[in-house]
């Protein structure tokens, strides 16, 4: 199989005939053949279709006519609806549930001539760091298959990075997108909350969700968030903002960066992911490019606030699945309440009945103001600081995680170390920031290490720019 970078090297080679659509599509289902089995990256593969659409598509270059995606084979996350497929956010309780209307930013892909070639597996309804918590099995990391993927977009990050599709797109509620991409070494890229139409995303946090790329180039990220991006009628909360063209690099641009001192002090940061984020500051300043540290010591309250705000969001937002009507529903209930009670209790998983747990507890009456009111509050703070620091830097870099891909189940038994995983990346989701994760280099064991580089609000050209730049 010939391997591509970038979506221009594929519509070069479409246009010159050394390939075709269908040549791609069944060289992505025979890669997918060989090593989905051991990865667990998809969870259902639309072959037919697939093929179908690439039989079109090399009908319509024959004729004149190409899109800017024609030749893009994409899989997307679990957690994202697609008219008449079937779509359970990696959870039994919404097992054999078909979505009866695609995403908004799907819906834009297919527009524009990308081919779905299926759905990817998550951890349940986006609540994990590791791929583990999914009820179709945990996804294994391509570069060892003893590791975790990362998570919750598991298998769309290994997808890209064993080869199996182009491009994924997945979502990332605290690091999702991000995480995975820095445990695969690909690129994952988190817009500007609002900047993409969360419409036909199943929600975990309505306030932190995001639809974001997982891409082997900076260019195809660029490409395919510009393509998402936009508002969108049917989501109120979809941004107006004119949408850049984030195409466009200048070679000769410099910056101002920061990072943050705690971030590099931080007792639960590895070492060689701590060596390689400082070469690479270095780097930087060697390419003309000014860094310097600062201190945010509202950095320890991260974690805890984007826990109580996520679970409590989780709390209202997982309420409608309750086997009234869609989804799994008891067969072992007398009346609507024991309906309730074991239709959840079968479907869900421990997980995300966890947080349930937990955000049912910070919104009742005896703690409401003790917990999420004073996590609102402290979200507030960390906005207004960091968006005091970006008015004076350009961007804020740090470790995309605090290690490298760890065991299959070192940490699935201590949820708060699991947590941990999160440290870097739930900054950009409590802010609602821009942020973008590209490969760093490798650990002693050849596993990969991410950066992280966060932006202000709806600079995502330069998120881009920056990226294309080091990358």
């Amino acid at each position: 199989m010939i391997q591509f970078k970038t979506i221009g090297e594929i519509q070069n080679a479409l246009l010159n005939k050394s390939v075709t659509c269908l040549s791609l599509v069944n060289d992505y289902l025979n890669t997918i053949s060989q090593k989905n089995e051991t990865l667990n990256a998809f969870i259902e593969i639309y072959s037919s279709e697939a093929i179908e659409l690439a039989i079109k598509a090399d009908e319509d270059i024959a004729n004149g006519s190409i899109k800017k995606l024609t030749g893009c084979v994409i899989g997307i996350k679990d957690l994202l609806c697609y008219k008449n497929h079937n779509s359970s956010g990696g959870s039994k309780i919404l097992s054999n549930f078909q979505s009866t209307f695609t995403a908004t930013a799907v819906q834009r892909l297919i527009n524009e001539g990308a081919i779905i070639i299926g759905r990817q597996n998550c951890d349940e309804f986006g609540m994990g760091s590791a791929n583990e918590n999914s009820a179709f099995g945990v996804v294994r990391n391509a570069a060892n298959t003893d590791k975790v993927s990362g998570g919750s977009s598991g298998g769309s990050a290994v997808a890209v990075q064993a080869g199996m599709c182009h491009a994924s797109i997945g979502t990332d509620t605290g690091g999702s997108v991000r995480q995975p991409a820095g445990f695969c070494g690909v690129i994952g890229m988190k817009p500007t909350y609002s900047r993409v139409s969360r419409w036909g995303l199943k929600a975990y946090a309505s306030s932190f969700d995001t639809i974001g790329p997982i891409t082997n180039s900076v260019e195809d990220a660029a490409l395919i968030t510009q393509i998402m991006a936009g508002h969108d009628e049917n989501d109120a909360t979809s941004s107006t903002v004119e949408v850049r063209n984030y195409q466009e690099y200048d070679v000769n641009k410099k910056y101002k960066i920061a990072y943050f001192t705690e971030a590099l002090e931080s007792e639960g940061l590895n070492n060689e992911v701590k060596e390689a984020t400082l070469a690479r500051l270095e780097y930087f300043k060697n390419n003309g490019h000014q860094v310097q540290g600062v201190s945010f010591p509202i950095m320890k309250h991260l974690l805890p606030t984007y826990y109580i705000l996520t679970t409590a969001e989780a709390s209202s937002n997982l309420a409608r699945y309750d086997g009234v009507k869609y989804g799994h529903r008891t067969e072992n209930s007398n009346d609507l309440i024991s309906l309730y009670k074991k239709t959840r209790a079968e479907g869900f998983g421990k997980e995300v009945k966890r947080r349930i747990m937990l955000g049912t507890f910070v919104l009742s009456a005896s703690y409401y103001d003790a917990y999420y009111t004073k996590a609102q509050k402290v979200r507030k703070k960390i906005m207004e600081e960091t968006e005091k620091l970006l008015s004076e830097y350009d961007f804020l870099v740090s470790p995309t995680a605090p290690t490298t891909a760890f065991d299959i189940g070192k940490k699935i038994d201590n949820p708060v170390e699991a947590f941990l995983a999160d440290l870097y990346t739930v900054h950009a989701n409590v802010v609602g920031n821009p942020a973008i994760s590209i490969p760093n280099g490798n650990d002693k064991e050849g596993m990969p290490i991410g950066i992280q580089i966060m932006g202000r609000n709806f600079d995502e050209k330069n998120i881009f720019q920056f990226a294309k730049l080091i990358s």
